[in-house]
């Protein structure tokens, strides 16, 4: 059994994660936890300039990707639990779909949106939940 969670550094992203754990543990499975970065509109600037604000933001995406790694894989492994941790960019709904089909993912867990415009245009969880691939955990 495989469950996937998707992470970053908001609140209910992390008790999403420490929910997946829980539920890996009792389960038996094994967790892939998923860190997705949104690009930023700045990846179309030109230039030394733009070149240097793209450097600079992939670097502060590694950090934060490592960062993140280290802690989620920390409580992770001192539960017992297997883990494997993708990073990715790009847009976390095709992303999140995308490493769920390629791990043939039994769950997914992710973190309530806490966005106020997520009510009219939907949130990730919403789009998750309909795609209907895979039975969706939303922790508030």
């Amino acid at each position: 059994m495989v469950i996937l969670v998707g992470i970053d550094d908001s609140v209910t992203s992390l008790r999403a994660g420490a929910y997946a754990v829980g539920l890996a543990r009792r389960q038996g499975a094994r967790l892939v936890a998923v860190y997705v970065e949104q690009p930023s509109a700045l990846y179309g600037a030109t230039g030394s300039a733009g070149a240097a604000v793209i450097a600079e933001q992939e670097r502060a995406f590694t950090e934060t990707a490592a960062d993140m790694k280290r802690r989620f894989e920390a409580g992770a492994v001192e539960r017992g639990v297997r883990i494997t941790f993708v990073t990715a960019a790009g847009d976390p709904y095709h992303e999140l779909r995308r490493v769920a089909d390629e791990v043939r993912a039994d769950a997914v867990v992710v973190g309530a949106s806490t966005k106020a415009g997520h009510r009219f245009v939907g949130s990730l969880a919403v789009r998750l939940v309909k795609a209907g691939r895979w039975p969706v955990t939303v922790v508030p």
